[in-house]
């Protein structure tokens, strides 16, 4: 589209910036110059641009605030942008756009406080974010865009929430499967129910039962996170290490509660194998792989009580072969056997030190529990040497040597790792060791220390720990472990476990299955009814999406927060005409009454497939086209298990988006939904923008626009403060608004220098004083072009001479390069070297400033446009090729050779890259200050690295 030259001032400064990025931003709008095409539409018609390679670019979602964006959120869109500009530019079919995660708390809470529906104030936050994203240039495919609240997506948000519902994963296919397929095998007797009864005879209550222990989506009463100050249930993740809410800080309590669970600890094995086939910085991937926590050991079962036995405990443990010196076993707190192996009385000779000054094990089992209660997983995980704990007055038997082994629980055992019981070996174990000495208890040393400090664990500092050492005193009637290592070891009481039935090899992991329920209103709505019998049935996809009702009351009812004997109201349980319902949910029984699901899914469960709705989002058949996933997100070369090309995000989100995301999408890769295994091949972590916070003497932050500096003093309203670098953010009162430095410079020069702050994956101090050096790059490279003056065109179609054609080649070939890598911040600096050089010609041949314009476009968009327009080109520059070095000009004529004598370094000579190393010996014995160097000595050897290096050693 042919665009008017402007009558206004032709200097390019921030009113003139303005008005071409306003005009720009409008003509991509209009011809929808981002528009990514796909395989059943557009590329069928078009075979030119089918034979395009393919890239899909992605960005974490943001969550839209009220605050809007400052100058630290943009530099990961930034960076993605121009990224994706330059890939059009080489040729590729580029798939780059954004929507938002618009579900959680912080606009619930303004509800609350408000009174004001929390769509109202997200969608008006979106429109906010949308403006500032623009402004910036983003080149994003419009069509694309969503957001989580939708209702049209979070449709198939509970749609796929029902495939899981309705999966269970078979271990011996290793993959999910319908339930359907496992419900066959009950009804034909290939698989008997737990009771042995046929299943015809089973009520639908007993069968729901037993399926409930299958599904990958399942509710059950578990040990859950209360929160009463917020009255809401917490994942893990969200309580602190001081076991405190991380929104509100509020005390956080262990408590039983029936709430939906993802059953992700199916797929631990998997989510850790295919760490290996994406392309990911190896911290991530080692985050990922601690989390999920794979440990392999055995379990191994203890006898509690007397000849009545009270039970059995099962421990899990990665060094069996320690067994022998097992002299005390420790249950967690919350260990449902617990209570049944607690006697009524202590048994007689019970020390003191292990009762806690309790006169009946009860009591002490029970105050313990409170106190144990009333701490996170963190802390109770915390290596502190000071170890708690009460015995509970039971024993167990070691099953190798049949010792009475007393039973205590203590918090630092976890009932949700391993079995929530461990055996003790305190001789091997730090922290056993630690709980050892507090309680008075044995230790025998079943490991030879190699370290000197003899076998008696009673003169030791800590335990002797290692996996290199012997194994002694562990031998009984029918196995010995004397003189193995403890490799050899661990095989060996393996296989004696087995053959005895006393236990057996086996693998455990750290991860707990995802809590998925929130006690909130703004959140998806779980697709689930119960009937009369508290029956969980799916509603059939014709139901969905199953909308979220209006409340009087957004709050779910919040308690004391130090009362931990409470339980969740949340909003939408108030809402009687929504949860109670007659449904006829087409299963042949017609119109019965149920009622809805009141908690709602956590706002984790939007970003678990945003990827997959970017590529086909206006389809309202399926989730995503067959064709159109496979052609965007499909298994290829480098790249066997599939996902985005390029996913770039903060590396806070290394755990837990990540991981539920790999986790969705493998169970809709084994339903047959998806071709790709994996959600994002390649992961990119940017680093942060910092800014400095200023504090008065009180320690408080005070507003950063309103210091001033002397002589290296900061001032605020005449007191001194100090400054220190942090985070940008309102707390800090040192935010800086995009939109502010767009009106000071413009767009491009905002986005340049976020690229050239530095290193993408480095965090970097933003600087405002030092955005004028793109400013002024930008303005070099205007008056290259133009004539300020007249705003007519000043570049000459005359050849470059040698040196320039040299430079700019360079300059393509390094700019490509550090386009390709992310290295933005380089390839600014060679895009700066190569304007400086013509800046000094009176005029710029059209080659040069056309590749200018070419190399900045991606950086700087539509400064790039509105001078490839007046340099004569109708089309946008968007779509023009980027330039490509020719190799002829690559090549150095000279080199700088190093000559050292004794040394020490002498001359340097221009040689020919190609000069063989006879001539370069010679040329280098020639120079007048090797020879004065030499001061008539003989020359002994010469060492020749042509053509960089010689050195000459003198007799």
């Amino acid at each position: 589209m042919e665009l008017q030259t402007m009558s206004e001032s032709h200097k390019y400064d921030a009113a003139l910036a303005a008005r071409i990025e306003a005009r720009w931003q409008d003509y991509w709008d209009r011809n929808g110059t981002y528009q990514a095409p796909n395989p059943s539409g557009d590329l069928a018609d078009d075979p030119e641009q089918a034979a395009r390679p393919k890239l899909f670019v992605m960005d974490m979602f943001p969550y839209p605030s009220g605050a809007g964006l400052h100058v630290g959120h943009p530099l990961g869109y930034i960076a993605t942008d121009v990224y994706s500009r330059f890939q059009r530019m080489t040729g590729h079919n580029v798939l780059h756009t954004l929507g938002f995660d618009a579900f959680g708390l912080p606009a619930e809470q303004y509800a609350v406080q408000t009174g004001t529906h929390p769509r109202v104030s997200t969608e008006a936050n979106m429109e906010a974010y949308r403006a500032q994203l623009r402004r910036l240039g983003m080149g994003y495919d419009q069509r694309r865009s969503f957001a989580t609240i939708d209702p049209e997506y979070y449709r198939w948000t509970q749609w796929i929430f029902l495939q899981i519902f309705n999966s269970w994963y078979d271990p011996e296919a290793g993959r999910a499967r319908p339930i359907a397929e496992l419900v066959a095998q009950f009804a034909s007797g290939e698989r008997p129910t737990p009771d042995g009864r046929p299943w015809a005879e089973l009520s639908e209550a007993e069968r729901a039962e037993i399926l409930g222990e299958y599904r990958l989506a399942y509710a059950s009463d578990a040990p859950v996170n209360w929160c009463p100050g917020l009255g809401t249930v917490l994942a893990n993740e969200e309580v602190t290490a001081d076991g405190r809410s991380e929104r509100g800080n509020f005390p956080v309590f262990k408590s039983k509660l029936r709430q939906w669970n993802m059953r992700i600890t199916a797929y631990a094995d998997r989510l850790i194998d295919d760490l290996d086939t994406v392309d990911w910085p190896e911290a991530i991937k080692l985050q990922q792989r601690n989390w999920i926590g794979r440990s392999e050991g055995a379990r191994i079962d203890f006898a509690v009580g007397e000849e009545d036995a009270n039970g059995t405990v099962t421990v899990f443990t990665t060094r069996q072969d320690t067994l022998f010196g097992a002299t005390y076993l420790v249950l967690a707190p919350e260990h449902p056997l617990v209570e049944s192996v607690t006697p009524d009385v202590w048994p007689e000779g019970t020390p003191g030190v292990w009762t806690g000054g309790h006169a009946t094990p009860a009591e002490a089992v029970s105050a313990y529990r409170k106190q144990a209660g009333a701490k996170s997983d963190v802390e109770r995980q915390a290596d502190a040497r000071e170890k708690t704990g009460v015995f509970t007055g039971a024993f167990a038997v070691n099953p190798v040597n049949g010792e009475r082994l007393p039973v205590f629980i203590a918090d630092y055992v976890l009932v949700g790792y391993g079995t929530g019981a461990i055996m003790a070996v305190p001789a091997h174990d730090s922290r056993d060791f630690a709980f050892a000495r507090a309680f008075e208890l044995p230790m025998r040393c079943v490991v030879e220390p190699t370290d000197g400090r003899g076998t008696d664990p009673a003169t030791w500092e800590d335990a002797f720990n290692s996996y290199d050492a012997r194994v002694v005193n562990s031998s009984n009637d029918t196995v010995s472990l004397d003189g193995l290592s403890v490799t050899e070891a661990k095989k060996r009481l393996n296989e004696w476990l087995e053959s005895a039935g006393l236990g057996s090899g086996t693998v455990t992991y750290r991860l707990r299955d995802w809590l998925f329920s929130r006690q909130r209103y703004w959140g998806e709505p779980f697709p689930i009814v119960y009937d009369e019998d508290g029956v969980a049935h799916a509603l059939p996809e014709s139901m969905l999406p199953l909308e979220l009702p209006d409340v009087e009351n957004y709050s779910p009812r919040t308690f004391d927060p130090n009362d931990a004997d409470t339980s969740p109201e949340t909003p939408l349980s108030r809402n009687e005409a929504w949860v109670n319902v007659t449904l006829d949910l087409g299963d042949g029984r017609g119109p019965r009454p149920f009622r809805r699901e009141t908690n709602t899914m956590p706002n984790w469960a939007g970003s678990c497939w945003y990827h997959l709705r970017y590529l086909d989002p206006r389809n309202d058949r399926r989730l995503v086209d067959p064709e159109v996933e496979r052609y965007w997100m499909g298994p290829r070369e480098g790249a066997s298990t599939g996902g985005v090309d390029l996913y770039v995000g903060g590396a806070e989100h290394a755990v837990l988006h990540l991981l539920y995301a790999r986790f969705w999408q493998k169970v809709l890769f084994d339903l047959g939904h998806v071709s790709s295994a994996e959600p994002y091949h390649k992961l990119f972590n940017q680093g942060m923008v910092q800014a400095y916070v200023y504090r008065d003497e009180r320690g408080f932050p005070v507003p950063a626009a309103e210091v001033e500096e002397r002589e290296g003093t900061y001032f605020y309203q005449g007191a001194p403060v100090s400054r220190e670098l942090g985070k940008i953010g309102k707390s800090l009162k040192n935010v800086i608004s995009p939109d502010e430095v767009c009106t000071d410079y413009g767009a491009d020069t905002l986005r340049l220098y976020e690229m050239a702050m530095g290193p993408l994956d480095v965090s970097r101090p933003w600087e405002t004083r030092a955005v004028v050096g793109q400013y002024r790059l930008l303005q070099r490279l205007w008056r290259n072009v133009l004539d300020e003056a007249t705003g007519e065109v000043t570049v000459v179609d005359a050849e470059p001479d040698d040196e320039t054609l040299r430079i700019m080649h360079k300059a393509i070939d390094g700019v490509r390069q550090d386009m390709a890598g992310l290295r933005f911040n380089t390839a600014i600096a060679k895009i700066t070297e190569l304007n400086n050089h013509v800046t000094k010609a009176r005029r710029v041949p059209r080659q040069v400033a056309e590749t200018l314009v070419l190399l900045i476009a991606p950086l700087a968009p539509h400064f790039a446009e509105e001078l490839w327009h007046r340099l004569g080109h109708p089309q946008s520059v968007t779509l023009a090729d980027f330039p490509a070095a020719d190799p002829a000009y690559l090549v150095d004529e000279t080199v700088t050779c190093v000559v050292q004598v004794k040394g020490k370094v002498r001359a340097r000579l221009d040689v020919p890259p190609g000069i063989s190393e006879a001539d370069l010996q010679a040329r280098a014995l020639e120079a007048p200050a090797v020879v004065a160097a030499l001061g008539g000595a003989e020359v002994r050897k010469v060492i020749v690295r042509a053509p960089k290096l010689v050195n000459v050693v003198p007799a």
